[in-house]
């Protein structure tokens, strides 16, 4: 029976689970992907996810939980380097995003005992997926600002033309 399991045990003691959900939590915040079993991915997932906005929900200055939540946050990951990555640059890149800040992709099976493997991976951090949205975004603003500009560059060629001929 499974009453009450609400997440994987992973096979390991609760002490042991969460150091290694940490020390995991601490190398994809670093690295910003790393390749694991699937299970743990999940496991993982699990774990930063709520982590993840609780480092942007500090970052809008609409709560005064700031302090709080570092706090919060380093009791879960123990590395100030983490928790430091994690305040500045990933809740940066992450403050519009309403959740669903990981993605888990299966990479098939590993030689030695044939579990299944995943990378996991802070989804605003992969240049491959993002390339398009940051275009869209810049093409759209030049567009507005770039007719006039562009209307008005060849009218002060041609007036400097007319100017140069007489």
């Amino acid at each position: 029976m499974r009453h009450g399991k609400k997440f994987n045990h992973l096979g390991r003691t609760s002490a042991h689970r969460k150091a290694m959900l940490a020390n995991m939590a601490c190398s994809l915040i670093e690295h910003k992907r790393i390749n694991t079993t699937v299970a743990k991915a999940k496991a993982l997932k699990q774990f930063v996810e709520p982590l993840i906005t609780k480092s942007k929900i500090e970052n809008n200055k609409t709560s005064e939980k700031g302090t709080h939540n570092r706090r919060v946050v380093f009791s879960n990951l123990r590395s100030k380097y983490a928790v430091a990555e994690l305040f500045g640059n990933v809740a940066e890149k992450i403050g519009e995003r309403p959740g669903g800040y990981t993605r888990i992709i299966k990479l098939g099976n590993r030689l030695g005992d044939n579990a299944d493997m995943a990378m996991i991976e802070l989804v605003d951090f992969n240049e491959t997926y993002n390339a398009g949205k940051p275009a869209k975004k810049s093409t759209r603003r030049s567009r507005r600002g770039g007719g006039k500009k562009a209307e008005a560059a060849p009218v002060a060629e041609t007036a400097t033309a007319d100017d140069s001929e007489e």
